[in-house]
């Protein structure tokens, strides 16, 4: 997982050290969902193009991949396993110079606001494309590859913020960058923060029992877009609200996780 100043090993750029080789479909796969999970301002048109190229890339790496546990999942984590290290995480003094010098909480607070529009608009326009191949049934077989895309965008996204709320809240994740790169995703299926205190931490992530928690996590996720299913723009409408509840209720069980870990009080109350 990459950084403004990179703590871990030296590695070779655009080559994660995950076990395991990477086939060339599931490299395209990666970079196109690098560039999808920035969460910076990107232009409609070119996310929704970007995204119609990852869907495509998918059929090409799942039909690649039949016959290894793509149906029972097992392909959709491996997949993720592999962008994992590639994303770009910033460090916090990079955060703050991309935040307008904000700091701590209200640092945090822009973090989850921005990554929440991100993810709103991945389900917008997954939303959008799947309903539309809804309305068209000759083209309906299509649909889930767009959907799986969705769901590694949104969990690329996720993973980031979970990563760069660490940054924020100075809870430093030791390790290589693809070490660092599952604990943060296992962090992500069990939506909590990384103890870095627990020296089981980083062997654990990398376990049997993570990446099943990894796939159960996406295959939930692959399941509520399944739910945006729609005729004209009702997948668009409801994609983008549950992205957008989804992502800040993960923020919301995470932040309160690192501030157990630092034993910070809770932010006040705003309505009060």
């Amino acid at each position: 997982m990459t950084s403004g100043t990179d703590r871990s090993s030296q590695e070779e750029p655009g080559r994660p050290d995950a076990p395991g080789a990477e086939t060339e479909a599931n490299t395209e796969v990666a970079e196109l969902v690098g560039k999808l999970s920035d969460v910076g301002d990107m232009d409609g048109a070119e996310r929704r193009r970007l995204l119609g190229r990852l869907s495509k890339a998918l059929v090409t790496a799942r039909v690649k991949a039949r016959g290894s546990g793509a149906g029972r999942g097992r392909w959709l984590a491996d997949v993720f396993a592999s962008i994992a290290p590639r994303l770009p995480i910033r460090d916090l003094a990079a955060l703050q110079e991309h935040h307008y010098g904000l700091t701590g909480e209200q640092l945090a607070d822009d973090l989850v606001r921005t990554a929440g529009k991100a993810t709103t608009a991945v389900g917008a326009i997954g939303g959008a494309l799947a309903a539309a191949e809804f309305a068209a049934p000759p083209l309906l077989l299509s649909a889930p590859a767009q959907l799986v895309a969705e769901t590694l965008v949104v969990a690329a996204i996720e993973v980031k913020l979970i990563a760069e709320l660490h940054e924020v809240y100075g809870i430093h994740v030791q390790g290589t960058g693809s070490q660092r790169a599952m604990a943060f995703s296992v962090a992500w299926s069990k939506q909590r923060g990384v103890d870095p205190l627990s020296p089981a931490s980083l062997q654990l992530a990398l376990g049997a029992a993570a990446k099943a928690g990894l796939r159960k996590r996406l295959l939930r996720t692959l399941g509520r877009h399944l739910t945006t299913l729609g005729p004209f723009l009702t997948g668009a409408v409801a994609g983008g609200a549950l992205n957008k509840v989804a992502t800040k209720r993960l923020a919301q069980a995470v932040r309160a996780d690192l501030r157990r870990q630092l034993a910070l009080p809770p932010p006040p109350d705003p309505s009060i």
